[in-house]
């Protein structure tokens, strides 16, 4: 998938996520409180169903080492068979939570990784590229 694509594809996502924060709040709100991270999953869904992408929620991967596959996992959505969308709904994003989506994308041999946490004050976004690709964002 060319490149341009592929970030048309990942805007056009981060904007869902965008109206779903802005409409349903953050998960972490100190006067109330906060959704899970299904429900903004759920929204989501929605979301991107409205603006036309095909995606598949809640889909099991499997994991690979060295070639073999060695257990699965869900992911939370996989839009366009190209990006793999993982959900968070915590106060703020940690290395970690960015280390886990680098490991995913090469145990899943997925090139593309948004992680969209609904739980900061405003929506937080990482973009995250398999390792090996060249041009890691």
């Amino acid at each position: 998938m060319k490149e341009e694509i592929r970030d048309d594809l990942t805007y056009k996502i981060i904007g869902c996520a965008m109206k779903v924060h802005n409409t349903l709040g953050n998960a972490c709100l100190p006067v109330r409180q906060g959704f899970q991270e299904v429900i903004y999953q759920r929204a989501l869904a929605i979301e991107m169903q409205k603006q036309g992408l095909t995606f598949e929620r809640e889909l099991e991967m499997p994991l690979f080492y060295d070639e073999q596959p060695i257990g699965s996992r869900r992911v939370d959505f996989l839009v366009e068979n190209t990006v793999m969308v993982e959900l968070k709904a915590l106060i703020k994003l940690e290395d970690v939570h960015l280390a886990q989506g680098l490991n995913y994308l090469v145990a899943y041999k997925v090139d593309l990784d948004l992680l969209l946490n609904f739980g900061a004050q405003s929506l937080e976004v990482k973009r995250l590229r398999h390792p090996s690709n060249k041009h890691n964002v």
